[in-house]
């Protein structure tokens, strides 16, 4: 079974084929990330670590990037207010990728936010430039000082819990 940091592995390749690729079908990122076990068997590891990716696991992976994926825009939107010049279009490619997974996360409140932002910063230095995770940091640093600064929604309400 992969852990989460795998599956978010998984869901950045998968990501970044869709930046590539945008007509690439929810099947063909599946079968991507099942070919990733298969040339780790013939002993070619394009991602350290990850084999005996279970089909849950995949589509796990899958959902993440395609909901990141559906999400660019409004991800594109905030990184570029925040980083104006270095709109997303400048990004590399591979960092474009981790930061709107990583954003997608932090909005969609699926991990803690300062968890998301050190997952993406070990991303970036697996997989992109020296000066990458030092970007990544520092524009998802933006991103969770917003979140931060966000006042709670309510829960409920009722009211004792306006009180």
């Amino acid at each position: 079974m992969a852990s989460p940091r795998d599956i978010r592995r998984l869901a950045l390749l998968a990501l970044y084929q869709l930046d590539a690729s945008p007509e690439t079908t929810t099947d063909n990122l599946r079968d991507s990330i099942e070919d990733l076990d298969s040339l780790a068997e013939e002993g070619l590891v394009l991602v350290d670590g990850i084999t005996g990716v279970s089909a849950k696991n995949r589509d796990e992976a899958v959902a993440k990037a395609r909901a990141a994926w559906d999400a660019r825009a409004q991800a594109d939107a905030e990184l570029t207010a925040l980083a104006p010049d270095w709109p997303t279009a400048r990004q590399a490619a591979v960092d474009r990728a981790i930061l709107r997974l990583a954003w997608h996360e932090m909005t969609a409140a699926s991990a803690p936010p300062k968890a998301i932002v050190n997952e993406a910063v070990e991303l970036a230095k697996q997989f992109s430039t020296d000066k990458s995770p030092a970007f990544v940091n520092a524009l998802l640093g933006k991103v969770l000082k917003r979140l931060q600064d966000q006042p709670a929604e309510p829960v409920s309400d009722s009211p004792e819990m306006t009180k």
